[in-house]
């Protein structure tokens, strides 16, 4: 019986901790209420932050509480071309307008959306990273549903109340700049939770990993293994359903038409 691997170790403190001391908070669109659902509620944003661990800078949105006479602030990932002092619509009767809130049904096609909710009420969920953003395609016939393209080029269908940002998210093209040198990727990782710099498994004894020891750095057994393996043996490729390139291009089958 061999140590305990990287693997079970994690998420019991030491080097796996996270790195929240800094962070601002989690950044959300408005809690849905009256206001959004049958007009509009107006705010301003206050400041523009940059919270540590994420790519995307942050927007402090301050608006006037509907019921009380207060002020509530709100935490939006900012989106490209919001500045200090910028004023942002949320509800059903908003402009279409960059960084305003407005539900699916009430957009275009073609209109860029960003941090859109995946579940009506959820707050966003959907293109929420640096410089991503979905794109409203098609409305359905019964007006119910939205179909998106998502940034990683998947066709989704949500209810059409869903709630989106218009615009695209600010930080784009962070992942463009070389890295160069370890001093960066040290500071990048501490960051968030990352064990770094991370050892590779055939580097290690074979007390320390399932994939050591022996006198070349090989595996010696294929790496795919059980989703049912026991957690000092479940590393590698877990439960794949397929190994190898991606040769070729997949044929999409048209409608048959006959001459």
């Amino acid at each position: 019986m061999g140590r305990r691997i990287r693997v079970q170790r994690q998420g019991r403190g030491s080097v796996f901790s996270l790195h929240a001391h800094h962070r601002k908070g989690p950044a959300k669109i408005r809690k849905l209420d009256y206001a959004e659902r049958n007009g509009y509620i107006k705010g301003v944003i206050k400041e523009i932050i940059h919270d540590p661990g994420r790519g995307a800078p942050l927007a402090k949105v301050q608006f006037r509480d509907p019921y009380k006479f207060k002020r509530r602030n709100e935490l939006f990932i900012a989106v490209e071309g919001a500045y200090t002092g910028q004023f942002l619509y949320c509800g059903k009767k908003a402009a279409l307008t960059m960084g305003n809130v407005l539900p699916l049904s009430e957009l275009p096609e073609g209109t860029t959306v960003c941090n859109v909710e995946e579940i009506p009420g959820d707050r966003g969920a959907l293109a929420r990273a640096s410089g991503k953003f979905a794109t409203v395609i098609a409305q359905t016939d019964d007006a119910k549903k939205t179909m998106l393209r998502l940034p990683s080029g998947k066709k989704k269908l949500v209810l059409s109340h869903c709630r989106a940002q218009i615009g695209v998210i600010a930080g784009g093209g962070r992942v463009e700049k070389p890295i160069l040198k370890a001093g960066r990727a040290h500071y990048k990782a501490k960051a968030k939770k990352k064990n770094w710099p991370r050892v590779r498994g055939v580097a290690m004894n074979p007390v320390d990993h399932p994939h050591g020891g022996g006198n070349h750095q090989h595996i010696g057994h294929p790496s795919t293994v059980s989703r049912h393996a026991c957690p000092g043996q479940k590393v590698g490729l877990i439960a794949a359903r397929r190994t190898g390139r991606l040769r070729g291009t997949r044929v999409v089958a048209g409608p048959v038409t006959k001459d």
